[in-house]
C-alpha cells in the first residue's frame, strides 16, 4: 500500500533525479541483513560516484559528491523510499536497525563489540536509532557505538507497539532534518 500511496513522489523524483545529473536512477549497494546475509538495497541516487565496494566513504554535511537534487531527496529522505521494494521482497522491515554499508559492517564489526546483535532482526527503512538523532554520518568510533547500542536496544524491545511508535515519530524526525547529510 506504501508503493501505491508514494507512487507520484517516486515518479518526480525519478524525473528530477534524470534531468538533474548523468547517472542511473536508482542505486543498489550491498548491505547486511537479517542473520548476517548480504542483499542489495534500493534507494534514488544522490550523489556523483556509485561506491559499492570495500572502501566507501560516508556522505557528510556539505559533500562536494551529492549532487543538487540529492541534496534535498537525502534531507527530507525521499532517497530512502525505493527500499519499500526491499520491504516487498523480504530483506527489509519497515522498521529495524538501519542497515550500512558492507565495509562498514566489517570496520565496524571489528571495533564495537555489540555490533553484530543488529542482524538478529530485519534491518528497517526508519530505527529506533533514527528517531532519537543517531542518522547521518558517523565521523568516530563513539558516534558509531552510540548508534549500535540504540539499535542493540531495539533488537531487545522490539515488538509491535514500539514499531508504531517509532513509524509514528518517523516523518516528525525527517521534518527536523536531525543530521541529514
Amino acid at each position: 500500500l506504501a508503493i501505491i500511496a508514494f507512487v507520484p513522489v517516486l515518479v518526480l523524483a525519478a524525473i528530477v533525479i534524470a534531468l538533474d545529473s548523468p547517472g542511473p536512477i536508482l542505486f543498489c549497494q550491498r548491505r547486511t541483513g537479517l542473520n548476517g546475509r548480504p542483499f542489495g538495497i534500493y534507494k534514488f541516487r544522490t550523489m556523483t560516484v556509485l561506491e559499492d565496494g570495500a572502501a566507501i566513504t560516508q556522505a557528510v554535511p556539505g559533500d562536494a559528491r551529492i549532487t543538487r537534487v540529492g541534496r534535498f531527496l537525502r534531507a527530507s529522505s525521499i532517497d530512502e523510499l525505493p527500499q519499500l521494494f526491499n520491504v516487498l521482497k523480504g530483506d527489509m522491515s519497515l522498521v529495524g536497525p538501519r542497515p550500512h554499508a558492507l565495509a562498514h559492517d566489517a570496520y565496524y564489526g571489528s571495533r564495537i563489540v555489540n555490533y553484530n546483535r543488529r542482524f538478529a532482526v530485519r534491518p528497517g527503512i526508519t530505527g529506533w536509532a533514527q528517531v532519537n538523532g543517531a542518522r547521518g554520518a558517523t565521523p568516530g568510533l563513539a558516534d558509531m557505538q552510540a548508534r549500535i547500542d540504540l539499535d542493540a536496544w531495539y533488537v531487545e524491545h522490539a515488538g509491535l507497539g514500539l514499531d508504531l511508535l517509532i513509524l509514528a515519530r518517523t516523518p516528525l524526525e525527517v521534518l527536523r532534518r536531525r543530521n541529514a547529510a
